[in-house]
């Protein structure tokens, strides 16, 4: 009679314990490593620099020597500057809070359009459903079917 840990459903079974044995030895991160080798990008060495200058003298006097655009005093006439930057934050200012309040008001008229087109709709459908109750139970009962079959 053949012996019973030769055969090969109690080969397997034991290969799959000492696998499993010797996954649980092995770390965290090397068990990730070997789940997704091979990764679909090879690992690669990269060095990166910062510049933290500029590597042209010329450049950087011509820089050093323009005016700065970003002054609060006013910009000599130019007619694109008028103001300085203080005016033109609070003149944007007042633009901003004219138009929030007109986006707010179209917005609550808007509110106002579709409440009542709302209640007229559920006005017209309790008309339909007094002058014909059979149709409509029969339009419950099928969207309650199609609810029901797609669940």
């Amino acid at each position: 009679m053949p012996d019973p840990k030769d055969s090969p459903a109690v080969k397997s079974m034991q290969k799959e314990q000492s696998e499993k044995r010797h996954r649980a030895r092995q770390g965290g991160l090397e068990r990730g490593l070997e789940d997704t080798f091979p990764a679909s990008d090879p690992v690669s060495a990269t060095h990166t620099a910062v510049s933290t200058g500029r590597t042209d003298a010329k450049g950087a006097a011509r820089v050093k020597l323009e005016a700065d655009p970003y002054t609060m005093e006013s910009n000599n006439g130019d007619p694109r500057h008028s103001g300085s930057i203080g005016e033109n934050i609070r003149s944007l200012r007042l633009d901003t809070n004219r138009l929030a309040k007109s986006v707010s008001g179209v917005a609550s008229d808007s509110v106002g359009v579709a409440k009542a087109r709302a209640g007229s709709l559920l006005e017209d459908l309790k008309e339909t459903v007094r002058d014909r109750p059979i149709t409509a139970v029969a339009v419950v009962a099928a969207i309650a079917f199609v609810f029901g079959a797609t669940r």
